[in-house]
Parts: C-alpha cells; structure tokens; sequence
C-alpha cells in the first residue's frame, strides 16, 4: 500500500512539474461580442432606484422629513435633495451641463417640502435619463484624462449607479429608524401573505 502510495505520488509531482516548466503561452485575445450592455443596464438600475427614491420620501411623516440621526448628519429631505443634486454634479463630469439656476452649494437646504423634494427627483431623474440615453457606445468608451489616465465616460455613469444605490441604503436606513418600513417591503409582504392565505 505504501509503495502504490509513493509511486502515485511520484507521478502526480512529475506531472505538476512539467506543467509548471511549460513555456507561457500569451492570452488569445477576445474577440466576442460584448455581454454587458452598460447603457441599458445602468438606466435600468437608475430607473428602479429613482422610483423606491419616490416611495419612500412620499412615506415618511411629515415631521420625520427633517430627522436627521446627529446633528452632523443629513436630514432624509437633504439625503434626498442630495442625490437629485449629485446627479447634476456627477454628469457633469464628463461635460453634461446642469440646468440654469442650479445652484449646487445651496441645493441641499432647498426646501423641505414633499412634492418640492419629489419634483426635483423627478426632475434630476429626467436629466440623467436624457445624458445617458443620447450616449453612443463610442461615448461610454470616451477617455477623460482629467479624471485619471484610462478614465472614461462609462466610468462617470457607473460612479452615479453606484452613488444612487449608496444613498438609497442610506434612506433605507433612516425610514427605519423612524419606523417606516419601505413601500415594496410591505407590498412583497402583503403578496406573500395574500399568497399564503390561498393556499390554506
């Protein structure tokens, strides 16, 4: 047993051996079509994100739009002022320009009214919806030095994806601290339960 061992053994270190001394052969380049379509994807995420945006600034109470969790912090009508300003900021990088009058120092402590907050999403949504939609696949492609040495414009519109999704767990957040409970967390759990309640 201990000599099969041993010769197995013996074979397996060979065989590791000789692919490890075998010469490099450079990576064949890819050729295939893209499987990720940025374009489409990232303004299916946005558009999904705006509208959870909406439902939950239109389920917070009225007195818990200012809540803020330090005085540090941002109010949830800030945080959400914030995204619809950021939009704005964040395409501006690769030379989008903001609608005139937008004032991005002062944005934040705009208003602190519902529909007011709930328009200047929708409004900022509509923005950002128009740059990426009019972008050709050549333009996500297009380099922008000023932001780093292979930056790009695909680079920008990411950075706004990844920024919205940031923002909304942070709104998530601050509903539930104030014991709201997201508007498509109580549907799903109402569904399940109507559910449930037919199969009994």
């Amino acid at each position: 047993m201990n000599r099969a061992f041993f010769a197995s053994a013996l074979v397996l270190l060979g065989l590791v051996t000789a692919a490890l001394a075998a010469p490099k052969q450079p990576p064949t380049p890819d050729s295939s079509a893209p499987s990720y379509d940025m374009k489409a994807q990232s303004l299916l995420d946005l558009e999904r994100v705006q509208k959870r945006f909406v439902d939950l600034t239109n389920a917070m109470p009225d007195d818990k739009l200012t809540w803020r969790p330090s005085p540090d912090a941002r109010s949830f009508a800030e945080v959400m002022l914030h995204v619809a300003g950021e939009r704005y900021g964040i395409l501006g990088m690769m030379g989008a320009q903001p609608p005139a009058g937008f004032n991005g120092k002062d944005f934040e402590k705009s208003t602190t009214d519902r529909a007011k907050i709930v328009e200047d999403l929708n409004t900022s949504w509509e923005f950002a919806k128009k740059q990426i939609e009019g972008m050709s696949n050549a333009e996500f492609a297009k380099l922008l030095p000023k932001l780093g040495p292979q930056a790009n414009a695909g680079d920008v519109v990411y950075i706004l994806v990844a920024d919205a999704h940031e923002h909304l767990g942070q709104a998530i957040a601050y509903a539930r601290e104030n014991g709201v409970v997201p508007p498509w967390t109580a549907a799903a759990k109402a569904k399940a339960a109507e559910k449930k309640a037919e199969q009994k």
